[in-house]
């Protein structure tokens, strides 16, 4: 069972997630919240939770100062933020994971698992990588990051032509012609994703809007730059029309 504290200074934002955790796992006890970190902070002297999820953006106290003032944090510690340029500064503070507000069901039940392995030894090189592909995604949106055999792949969006999906791997076709192959289902691709540039035109593909070279309204079908036709999915074309 994991035993969690949650901090933060909007009583709504506690309630939210309070009901997220003890809803979605059974494996989740609350054991207390605060909406003042400072009586949170008192609590914590003298309680050890296994976990406690902290809103950064507090007005009396952030949730760094929060951290900076206990002596130790043998729990984990997970960053709850509606501002995700707080990613980088979180690893200072060795928090396992961050969650972006509103939170995601999928997200928090990777959270809670990353609790439970939670290993502080084990910690710092896990971390940066996924804080490297977090922050490349929401600050760096002219490169994505994949991480993949054992290495991380740092690839440029404007030379991804489109991807495809086969199951549980995806195809990055690139403009020089080189395919990339990745464990990630399409959806977790599309999430890496600027989606400016990019669109899931059919439950299989994904492409680059930029490398469009035509579009065949009658046989619903794009052709890229490369000359690959992409079928257009009879339900995304609307959609479809209104990006391009």
């Amino acid at each position: 069972m994991i035993r969690a504290v949650i901090v933060d200074d909007e009583q709504k934002a506690i309630e939210s997630l309070s009901w997220e955790l003890t809803n979605f796992s059974d494996e989740v006890e609350i054991i207390a919240t605060f909406n003042k970190p400072e009586e949170a902070i008192s609590y914590l002297n003298t309680h050890k939770p296994d976990c406690v999820f902290l809103d950064i953006n507090m007005p009396t106290m952030d949730g760094f100062q929060f951290l900076d003032k206990l002596p130790e944090t043998d729990f984990a510690v997970v960053i709850t933020t509606a501002y995700n340029e707080y990613a980088l500064k979180a690893l200072k503070h060795e928090a396992i994971d961050y969650l972006l507000k509103p939170i995601d069901s999928d997200d928090l039940k990777e959270t809670l698992n990353r609790i439970k392995k939670h290993n502080t030894s084990a910690f710092p090189v896990a971390k940066i990588e996924e804080i490297l592909i977090n922050f490349n995604k929401n600050f760096n949106q002219k490169k994505i990051t994949l991480n993949t055999d054992g290495k991380l792949i740092f690839l440029e969006t404007d030379n991804i032509i489109y991807i495809e999906s086969d199951g549980n791997y995806s195809t990055f076709v690139m403009a020089d012609n080189q395919k990339i192959l990745v464990t990630k289902k399409l959806k977790e691709v599309n999430a890496l994703l600027p989606e400016n540039y990019f669109f899931r035109i059919h439950n299989s593909y994904i492409i680059n809007l930029n490398k469009i070279k035509e579009f065949i309204k009658n046989d619903g079908y794009v052709i890229m730059q490369t000359n690959e036709k992409i079928p257009v999915a009879r339900q995304r074309k609307s959609d479809f029309l209104d990006k391009v």
